[in-house]
């Protein structure tokens, strides 16, 4: 069946003239499913019963089952979708107390790139999801948040995967959510572990889209032995790109910082990681380690934090630790991969 999400409009308007259906029925369709939000097609009252019937047999509004969902007690919601070849990714809804909605979508299904610390990268990759797979995940947040008078009001690329290793597929998607869910660009953020190459190809896009590098570590041994992709770009390359990247944009870049006890959270580290960012425009977002069942180490203690942001103050780095959400349901930053993902295997 056709997934109705992976077509223009222009191509719903031809899948009806093939299904012996007025071209103009296409605006309609196209208003009830991002205007209105709908999950069904008996709810798209002004198309006659028997269109209904056959876009029911001939399409599909999307192609995401929910296996699972959990509700943690700061009330992120974490969902297991399966797709249709059985892979299974999860997507996080996470409420801010400033009516702020933030979606956090996979754009691959497990993640290639073997970050030690992180648990998609220790489950390994399976594929890349298509625009349409990873737009899915925002829009199926987006309509449940209409059905009770809120709206989704910001999209980060931080879920399973690396989107820059899915970079056409994830571009297209942040089409789908400027031009069909009406996010604006700057309400969107694509997190990378550093491909270079995509990250100058990024700036060039001319997108108001934010940034978020993946840093972690300011030494080339020691970032290549939490990043493996570290040893085919290393910081001197990646840097460049940033600069680059800041350059071309006149924006701000953030670089994500893994408070990791004993590993990464020491003043000595902070002095690298200033001397390695003095002067460019950039945002440290320093995230205390969330577990892993791959990974022994904790995080980074508040005690520890003061005295790195202290340090960081010292280059006028500018720097902020990010409120820790959803652990309790293991849907923090890192923690995409669970138990729950093995109980749902088919077979």
């Amino acid at each position: 069946m056709i997934n109705l999400y992976a077509l223009t409009l222009d191509e719903l308007a031809e899948l009806l003239a093939e299904l012996g259906e007025p071209r103009f029925r296409a605006r309609q369709i196209w208003d009830w499913m991002y205007a209105k939000r709908v999950g069904n097609f008996e709810a798209m009252t002004n198309l006659p019963r028997h269109t209904r019937r056959k876009l029911g047999e001939a399409t599909r509004l999307g192609e995401l089952e929910m296996a699972a969902r959990r509700q943690s007690k700061d009330g992120t919601e974490k969902r297991l979708y399966r797709l249709p070849d059985g892979q299974l990714i999860e997507s996080v809804l996470m409420p801010y107390d400033n009516n702020r909605q933030t979606a956090c979508i996979s754009s691959q299904a497990g993640c290639a790139f073997g970050c030690v610390f992180c648990a998609t990268g220790q489950m390994g990759f399976g594929r890349h999801l298509s625009a349409a797979e990873i737009f899915e995940q925002a829009m199926i947040f987006a309509r449940d948040l209409a059905a009770r008078g809120e709206r989704l009001s910001n999209v980060v690329f931080m879920g399973m995967g690396e989107p820059f290793h899915n970079y056409d597929a994830s571009l297209a998607a942040v089409d789908k959510l400027m031009n069909r869910l009406g996010i604006g660009a700057r309400h969107i953020t694509i997190s990378t572990v550093g491909l270079v190459p995509q990250i100058r190809r990024f700036a060039d896009e001319g997108l108001q889209v934010k940034l978020a590098v993946s840093l972690h570590k300011a030494d080339d041994s020691e970032r290549s032995a939490l990043l493996p992709v570290n040893r085919r770009w290393p910081i001197a390359e990646l840097m460049d790109a940033c600069r680059y990247y800041v350059e071309r944009t006149k924006r701000r870049i953030t670089f994500e910082w893994a408070a990791i006890a004993g590993e990464n959270d020491t003043v000595a580290e902070a002095r690298r990681l200033g001397r390695l960012l003095a002067g460019l425009h950039c945002h440290v977002n320093i995230i205390p380690l969330n577990p892993t069942g791959g990974y022994a180490r904790g995080p980074a203690t508040a005690l520890e934090l003061e005295r790195f942001l202290a340090t960081l103050r010292q280059y006028d780095v500018n720097a902020t630790v990010r409120v820790r959400r959803g652990i309790d349901i293991e849907a923090g930053c890192g923690q995409l991969k669970t138990a729950v993902m093995e109980a749902h295997k088919p077979g």
